[in-house]
C-alpha cells in the first residue's frame, strides 16, 4: 500500500490527520521543517491514539524546492496542510502571501509530477467570505478578493494561495485532480504541546491574559472534524475540482459567546474568561453553508459547545493552562 503524504505534519490540523489516517491502517509519510520536530510529531500523533510505526518523518520546506520530489514519491494521495498561520500579522504582507503561494504551487507541481492521484488542500473560509458581500451569506461559490481595503495579510495570503493552485491545476494539472477543504475558526482537543494561534486564544481565556473579547463573529470548525472531511474528499470520486467549506452547524459565535459557554460548562477552570466585549460596532454575523460537505460527502460535524469545551479540557491536560 503506498503511503499517503500530509505537509504541515506536525500541526495542529496535520497531526490529527496523521493520526486518523494510521487509525484507518494507511502508511503515512508526513513533510516537517526540520526533523527536530519529529519526536514531537510521533509522541502527539500516540496521543491521538495512533500507532506511529507506520509514519515516516521527512524534512522539506514550503521556501526551497530541495526534498519535495522526495517526499512525493509513490504517493498517490496528497494532503497538503502545511501553510504559515502567525499569531500576530506581520508588517509585510508577504512574509505570509510568498511562501503561502509559492509553497502551494512547490507541492503541487512535486505532486503532478509524481503522478498523485489527487492533492487535498486545506485552504481557508478566508479565502471565501474576508470581502464584504450584502447578507453575508456564504457558500464555495464566494471568494475572498486580495484588493479588498483593508484586509489583513492573513486571509489575503489563503486568498491569492488558493488562487495560484486552482490556476496551476486547471492550466497544467496533468492527471492529478484538486480538492479544497476550507475550514472557518478551527477549534478542538490539540494533539501538540505548542498550541496554535486558534487555540492561543483559548488559552488567553482561560489564563485570563484576554480580559475583553474581540467583537468579531465566526463559524467553527472542530479540528477532527476538518481531518475526517480531508478523507472524505480524498476518497470520494465526485469531489474532484471542488472547495468545501468545514463549518459546524448552528450561527456563527462571538469571543464573548465562546468565553460563556466556557464558564457555563467548566466552572472553575474558566473563572478568568472575559465577560465583556470590546467596545464598537456589531460586525456582521456571517452564514456560512456547509451543504456541499453534509449532502455529498456525507460529512457530519461535531457540535460546537463540544469542540470548544474539549478544546479547553485539552490544554488542562497536557498541562498547558496557567496554575
Amino acid at each position: 500500500m503506498s503511503p499517503v503524504l500530509v505537509t504541515g505534519g506536525s500541526g495542529y490540523v496535520g497531526t490529527h490527520l496523521i493520526a486518523a489516517l494510521l487509525r484507518a491502517g494507511r502508511p503515512v509519510r508526513a513533510t516537517v521543517r526540520s526533523t527536530i520536530r519529529e519526536a514531537g510529531l510521533r509522541a502527539a500523533v500516540r496521543r491521538g491514539g495512533a500507532d506511529d510505526s507506520g509514519l515516516e518523518v521527512v524534512a522539506a520546506d514550503l521556501m526551497a524546492d530541495d526534498g519535495w520530489p522526495a517526499a512525493v514519491a509513490g504517493c498517490a494521495e496528497v494532503h497538503h496542510v502545511a501553510s504559515p498561520i502567525p499569531v500576530a500579522q506581520p508588517e509585510d504582507p508577504d512574509e505570509l502571501i510568498v511562501p503561502a503561494r509559492e509553497g502551494t504551487l512547490r507541492v503541487l507541481r512535486a505532486a503532478r509530477d509524481a503522478g498523485a492521484r489527487r492533492v487535498v488542500l486545506t485552504s481557508s473560509f478566508a479565502a471565501i467570505g474576508y470581502t464584504p458581500k450584502p447578507g453575508a451569506e456564504f457558500t464555495e461559490d464566494d471568494w475572498t478578493d486580495p484588493d479588498t481595503p483593508g484586509l489583513a495579510p492573513y486571509p489575503r495570503s489563503k486568498a491569492i494561495a488558493e488562487r495560484a493552485a486552482w490556476d496551476l491545476m486547471e492550466r497544467d494539472g496533468g492527471g492529478t485532480e484538486l480538492v479544497v477543504v476550507n475550514p472557518t475558526f478551527i477549534l478542538g482537543p490539540t494533539l501538540t504541546t505548542a498550541p496554535g494561534s486558534s487555540m492561543q486564544l483559548i488559552k488567553a481565556m482561560l489564563d485570563g491574559t484576554m480580559s475583553v473579547a474581540p467583537r468579531q463573529r465566526f463559524g467553527v470548525a472542530d479540528v477532527r472534524d476538518v481531518a475526517e472531511l480531508h478523507l472524505r474528499a480524498m476518497a470520494a470520486p465526485e469531489a474532484a475540482g471542488k472547495r468545501f467549506l468545514a463549518v459546524a452547524d448552528g450561527p456563527a459565535l462571538s469571543f464573548l459567546e465562546v468565553a460563556e459557554t466556557l464558564r457555563r460548562r467548566l466552572g472553575p477552570l474558566a473563572a478568568r474568561v472575559p465577560t465583556l466585549e470590546a467596545p464598537g460596532d456589531d460586525p456582521p454575523r456571517p452564514v456560512i453553508h456547509n451543504d456541499r460537505a453534509r449532502e455529498e460527502l456525507g460529512w457530519r460535524p461535531r457540535a460546537v459547545g463540544t469542540t470548544i469545551v474539549e478544546s479547553a479540557e485539552s490544554l488542562r491536560d497536557l498541562g498547558l493552562l496557567k496554575p
